[in-house]
């Protein structure tokens, strides 16, 4: 595929714009400022309390302390005349080191002030875990809204896109995006967000209290974080690459599983089952290089990141025992300071550790944004004209078509089908005959020339306007999951009484087949057909046909409509099809000759263009294009092919 798509790395080798589409990916976060706001600030409060707990029991370590060492101490002296006597004894560094323990000689542990201590140390613990709560709580709304938000804006998109990037894309490859992709997000962002946010928060005021309680320290502490962050980078540019390709082999591995579902019986029937197999045992083993090298790349960061903050507890604790020692800090603040160190790791650490799910998360969010960003249809005109009383005269003038730029299909094409006027479209396979339907319907804008429906140009209605006055049955039958009354009352743009519903099925013969179903016309269908209701493919082409029926179009457009039914039910659709057509214009394209014998208008099609037209009999007294297919189809002719 062109444009993004094509813009994709080829083979994991180069790496996706991870910086723009994280910028983009936290955008979507926007519209819900406020709660994040709120969210914030309950991660500010809950850290802000944390990091105080440390400097709390610090103080309680501090009491417990001085209590054993005034115990020891000769009552009835100072504090001062204690460190005097140590000095005296030659006891320097002891005497360094008690110099700063608020100790009295002779008194033991004060447990009234330790109690004391604690019970603030529980109550700031107790509101921190409050506060994380409501955090966690507001950043799970706001992701879920988030995510939801995207699935509308993904939907939206696919109703706004051409029918030719569907004919491009591979429908499993879609289908990945649209649901395994955004799944990824969420479970991103859900296990990201609020987890880094307070990393991030943590950092920042276990970095306060260390520069509090002690510069120094806090200066040692910080040595090892350019080799933190030096890790996380080159790790992080190493895995995201194979994170990109794993994404994309699932997208494959979908579209294989999806497109060997749906044709299994097709795969079994022409014995394809080893040729599947293989080629799933080969994307299947591509996801599976791919999804080790990312895992095992980015899962290197946790032990590297863990030796860092090793080096760090380390560190902290050879420095802060000397400051003990020389008296410049408590006990307790060295044990407040070491647990600052280990808090200020592990934020460090879980933030390495989430770069293999943050790597993941946006690795799918630009493959959802490539399918937001693709090339959209025309939007309607500005100017929008809208038919009061549709009549149904179909004119094109002029026009061509081409789906690529360089090879012409339709060129010059002009007819003119007055209301009421039954045309059937004829001809080889490739010839244009569906193209020329989706031209009517504006699933692809012409190249050049004018289509009008009632003298407005069909490039100046709204497209809902136009196709509402369009009713069309396909080939290949479509039918969602629910009851058969639900599937025909598909077609009507109001709602309709289960009588009109009936009336609609009669009027296609298929009443009859359904009522001898064991629920009628509640029998329950599957999107690919019925769930042991016994319904056959034709069947379902006469459900299909009701719908039809059902919406009351203006212009009826049938595309080999009764390529699946029996000769006998097809005589019954084609009178059918004469009440249905009665007072409307019909567009009818057939392979089967049989079924258009009666129309008003044939026109015969060859490479784009119209070669012969007129009725059956006048056609075949010409003895041109449309004779020859008559004559290969019903007298055994020997055709000549290119």
């Amino acid at each position: 595929m062109g444009g993004p798509a094509g813009r994709m790395m080829a083979g994991g080798e180069r790496s996706m714009d991870f910086k723009g589409s994280s910028k983009r990916l936290l955008r979507q976060l926007a519209p819900d400022r406020a709660l994040l706001w709120a969210m914030l600030a309950g991660g500010v409060l809950s850290v802000a309390f944390s990091a105080v707990g440390p400097l709390v029991l610090g103080r309680a370590t501090d009491l417990i302390f001085a209590g054993v060492v005034g115990r020891e101490m000769t009552a009835g002296t100072t504090k001062a005349q204690a460190i005097e006597s140590l000095r005296a004894k030659g006891e320097d560094g002891l005497a360094d080191m008690l110099s700063t323990v608020g100790f009295t000689p002779g008194q033991g542990i004060d447990f009234s002030a330790v109690g004391q201590v604690l019970l603030v140390a529980l109550a700031l613990y107790i509101v921190a875990g409050f506060l994380a709560l409501i955090s966690s709580r507001l950043s799970i709304r706001v992701i879920n809204q988030t995510v939801s938000r995207m699935r509308a804006d993904v939907q939206a998109k696919l109703e706004r896109l051409p029918l030719s990037y569907f004919d491009k894309a591979k429908r499993g490859e879609v289908l990945s995006r649209v649901t395994n992709d955004i799944d990824n997000i969420s479970q991103t962002l859900q296990q990201t967000m609020g987890q880094l946010v307070n990393s991030l928060l943590t950092i920042v005021g276990v970095l306060a209290m260390m520069l509090w309680i002690s510069p120094l320290l806090a200066l040692v502490a910080l040595v090892t974080v350019p080799l933190s962050v030096l890790v996380a980078t080159k790790v992080g540019k190493r895995s995201q690459p194979h994170f990109v390709q794993q994404w994309k082999s699932t997208g494959k591995l979908n579209a294989h599983i999806e497109e060997m579902y749906t044709g299994h019986a097709l795969v079994k029937v022409f014995g394809r089952q080893d040729e599947s197999a293989q080629e799933f045992a080969e994307q299947n083993e591509a996801l599976y290089e791919a999804g080790f090298k990312a895992q095992f790349n980015s899962g290197i960061m946790q032990p590297l990141m863990f030796f860092v903050s090793n080096l760090n507890y380390v560190l902290v604790a050879v420095v802060g025992g000397l400051r003990v020692a020389s008296g410049a800090l408590s006990i307790g603040d060295v044990q407040a300071f070491i647990q600052y160190s280990r808090q200020f790791s592990m934020p460090l650490t879980q933030v390495a550790s989430m770069a293999n799910l943050v790597q993941s998360g946006v690795a799918s969010a630009e493959r959802v944004f490539e399918l937001l960003d693709a090339e959209e249809q025309e939007p309607d005109s500005p100017s929008v004209e809208h038919l009061e009383r549709p009549a149904g005269q179909v004119s094109m003038e002029n026009v061509s078509f081409r789906y690529a730029p360089e090879k012409p299909l339709i060129e010059n094409l002009s007819l003119s089908v007055e209301p009421g006027q039954t045309v059937a479209i004829v001809g080889p396979t490739g010839a244009g005959k569906t193209t020329l339907v989706n031209l009517l319907m504006r699933f692809y804008e012409v190249t050049a020339g004018r289509i009008s429906l009632d003298g407005v140009d069909v490039a100046k209605m709204s497209r809902e306007d136009l196709r509402s006055v369009i009713g069309m049955v396909l080939q290949d039958t479509w039918l969602f999951g629910g009851t058969i009354a639900d599937n025909i009352a598909y077609g009507a743009s109001h709602a309709v009484t289960r009588e009109e519903i009936e009336a609609a099925a009669r009027a296609a013969h298929a009443d009859r087949f359904i009522r001898t179903l064991p629920e009628g016309y509640d029998t329950v269908l599957s999107d690919d057909g019925a769930d042991g209701a016994g319904v056959s493919a034709g069947e379902k082409q006469l459900i299909t046909i009701a719908r039809a029926f059902l919406s009351d179009p203006v212009i009826l457009v049938l595309d080999e409509a009764t390529s699946s039914v029996d000769t006998r039910t097809e005589v019954l659709i084609q009178k059918a099809m004469a009440r249905l057509a009665h007072g409307r214009t019909s567009f009818v394209i057939a392979h089967r000759l049989s079924t258009i014998r009666d129309a008003d208008v044939i026109l015969v099609m060859e490479n784009g263009s119209i070669v012969e037209q007129g009725t059956h009999d006048a056609l075949l007294a010409a003895r041109g294009a449309y004779a020859r297919l008559y004559s290969a189809q019903f007298a055994e002719a020997v055709v000549e092919v290119d």
